[in-house]
């Protein structure tokens, strides 16, 4: 294989790695920001059938955290790890899906388009080992899964369920405000003491930790 291959559409990227997948030796790692990577459901299962029968001695696999807002999603990954793959979810969002396996070949997804997604396969020692070095460096700040879905809850008063709620109906904060009967600093120190006590660093993330907490009502 030339050291970096340009490939078109699901079909292609499953004919062109077939040899890959089902002959992964040492490890199978992949970063990516949700589970639909794969467009074709048919190209994804053949992929996951395939990596199973390879005798992989060790899958890893990170998310973005925005994979969590989907249960089946959330399924999906908790099947994984029953599998015996390592789950983790990053701090932030991921680009698209990057592939690596046996630290010797490498695919990066690119974007989605009309006659599909493109995809870069390499062989090129220096751009393998890069891409996984970004990815060593996102694993080691990510939490396992398991820890991220039942650590501790944070411990929030009725008031602060309740701009929670607010923060998850979309309303502007000076709607909020008036609606919960608040000063419009009030509200917003409010919002800022719900972020740091979800440990998030926007909104949207505080509304999908506090729904991974069961939090919202």
């Amino acid at each position: 294989m030339a050291e970096i291959v340009t490939i078109r559409g699901d079909l292609e990227l499953l004919a062109r790695t077939e040899h890959l997948f089902s002959s992964v030796r040492e490890e199978f790692i992949c970063a990516a920001r949700d589970l639909s990577t794969w467009s074709r459901p048919g190209a994804r299962h053949a992929a996951r059938d395939r990596l199973g029968s390879g005798g992989t001695q060790q899958i890893r696999k990170l998310y973005s955290p925005a994979v969590l807002a989907d249960e089946r999603s959330r399924e999906h990954m908790s099947e994984l790890v029953a599998g015996g793959a390592r789950v983790r979810i990053a701090a932030t969002a991921l680009p698209h899906e990057t592939i690596i396996i046996d630290r010797r070949f490498a695919i990066l997804a690119g974007l989605n388009a009309p006659e599909g997604r493109e995809y870069t396969m390499t062989t090129a020692f220096g751009l393998v080992g890069g891409i996984y070095a970004l990815f060593e460096a996102a694993w080691e700040t990510a939490t396992d899964l398991t820890a991220f879905l039942h650590g501790d809850q944070p411990q929030l008063d009725a008031e602060s369920r309740t701009v929670l709620r607010a923060l998850g109906s979309g309303a502007t904060d000076e709607t909020a405000a008036r609606e919960l009967g608040m000063s419009l600093r009030t509200y917003r120190r409010r919002v800022a003491d719900l972020l740091n006590a979800l440990g998030a660093g926007s909104r949207f993330q505080a509304g999908m930790r506090a729904g991974e907490l069961g939090l919202h009502g």
